[in-house]
């Protein structure tokens, strides 16, 4: 499975920007997926996680509310659409896809696959 991500930039805070990330391979439409993020000097850090089907969602508490993730299995794809979006939003944004199909993927040993990163900066 190859991963791309995509839709990262510069927005203004309480801005909204959609993140997407397109899957290549086998399996996609079976596993659970995830988005990650990662700040300057900071660890990678647990964004949201969806279902096999999108049926099921999880997020962490500094987005819920805000940030929304859907897929579209037959475009192999995977959104987080960011809303209000805040200066401590700021990071690369990694997709990755899971070897379960749940959504309680909070973990980056629960993922097999990762893309490669997308920049989102929002400026004050």
């Amino acid at each position: 499975v190859q991963l791309q991500a995509s839709g990262g930039g510069l927005v203004q805070a309480g801005g909204s920007l959609r993140l997407s990330c397109a899957a290549s391979g086998r399996g996609f439409s079976s596993s659970g997926m995830g988005w990650f993020r990662q700040a300057p000097g900071k660890e990678r850090e647990f964004v949201a996680a969806i279902s096999w089907n999108g049926g099921s969602t999880y997020y962490a508490d500094s987005v819920k509310g805000r940030f929304t993730i859907s897929r579209d299995n037959a475009k192999n794809t995977v959104y987080l659409q960011m809303n209000s979006l805040k200066p401590g939003d700021t990071a690369v944004y990694y997709c990755a896809v899971s070897s379960y199909s749940g959504s309680y993927l909070y973990r980056p040993s629960d993922y097999g696959y990762w893309g490669q990163g997308t920049l989102v900066t929002v400026s004050s």
